[in-house]
């Protein structure tokens, strides 16, 4: 007879399908089961499109056979009217005896909402409290009220971003190079430095695949007004730009640039603006006095390191140059051989 945990893992792989396209909904799988038989599995495939409960219903051929069922479902089912109608009350509608439940979601809109209109229409709920390692920075940031926040880099052997001068250095190859795209298109949020930006003129774009919603590109800068015109970020409408400015504003700028001003951008007053967003992961992508500035205000929770078979020594910038910081402790998740490259996946201890 199938469990369901074994449900529950059907339910997480389909929830697993989606990559990229949910923006700030988290993904969502939903199995439907009766008498030991999967009648239908389907996921949230995009924001503002249907939820995984709904897509899965919409995939029998009878909706009669709904009528006691169960729904597996990797996340509480919603209740409040956002891009779509409520899940739990469409679960009602459809005459379901029980719905399993992965975990409760976070989100104050639903956080126990979705279970009680379940539970007031007499349907059985079991919740497992299990994610699934699923929806990382959508739980984070319901927890926390602020982005998970990832810093990313590529480093020589000996920790080095970039060799002495104002050249960029190129240190990994394409393998790690499509894997960092990979790693983009997983944020909601990126940020670099002024430095950055003006050394490398990175576009800062997911270019392995189309994004319905891509990052928003942040950027620190001192005076927005001086920014050379013809930067990546300035000219390349695809995605979403923030200038994190420190002076005020007099410039005429392209409708996909918006300007902040501050007088100190700190880790805290970033992360802020981006929660004030709904902007649930931040990652940042140096410089080495941006990366030092957040691991010296311990804002980061994952770090992303790309370690070349380089050695450039001397006075070559480090990864993170800046105020001294105190020991953050991490844990390694994951080590990734890319050709010659390793990608090195670390968690922060909690």
């Amino acid at each position: 007879m199938i469990t369901d945990l074994d449900c529950m893992q059907l339910a997480w792989a389909q929830a697993r399908r989606e990559f990229g396209q949910t923006w700030t909904n988290p993904q969502v799988g939903a199995v439907l089961v009766k008498n030991g038989r999967v009648l239908a599995q389907d996921y949230h495939h995009q924001y503002g499109k249907h939820h995984a409960e709904v897509e899965t219903l919409d995939q029998l051929a009878d909706p009669a056979l709904a009528v006691g069922a169960t729904m597996v479902v990797t996340l509480e089912p919603c209740s409040h009217y956002g891009k779509t109608p409520p899940c739990a009350k469409r679960l009602v509608a459809a005459g379901v005896a029980r719905v399993v439940i992965g975990q409760r979601d976070p989100n104050p809109l639903v956080a126990g909402k979705g279970i009680a209109i379940l539970e007031q229409a007499g349907i059985a709920v079991t919740v497992l409290g299990q994610t699934g390692g699923l929806n990382s920075a959508y739980n984070f940031f319901y927890q926390h009220q602020r982005p998970l926040v990832t810093l990313k880099y590529a480093t020589s052997v000996d920790g080095k971003l970039n060799a002495a001068g104002t050249q960029r250095t190129y240190l990994t190859g394409p393998a790690a190079l499509r894997d960092s795209q990979h790693e983009r298109a997983g944020q909601q949020a990126l940020l670099i430095g002024e430095q950055t930006l003006l050394v490398d003129d990175p576009s800062l774009t997911v270019r392995t695949f189309a994004m319905p919603y891509p990052p928003v590109r942040l950027v620190v800068v001192r005076d927005a007004d001086r920014l050379p015109e013809q930067l990546h970020v300035l000219t390349d409408a695809s995605a979403p730009v923030w200038l994190l400015s420190e002076a005020p504003t007099s410039r005429t700028w392209p409708p996909h640039v918006q300007v902040h001003v501050a007088a100190h951008w700190t880790p805290q007053a970033i992360c802020a603006l981006v929660a004030a967003h709904g902007l649930q992961s931040l990652q940042v992508e140096g410089g080495s006095r941006l990366l030092a500035a957040f691991l010296a205000a311990g804002v980061c929770d994952r770090v992303v390191a790309y370690v070349a078979p380089l050695a450039l020594g001397g006075t070559a910038l480090p990864v993170a140059q800046g105020p001294a910081a105190e020991p953050l402790a991490l844990h390694l998740t994951a080590v990734t051989q890319l050709a010659e490259d390793v990608k090195l996946t670390y968690g922060r201890n909690r």
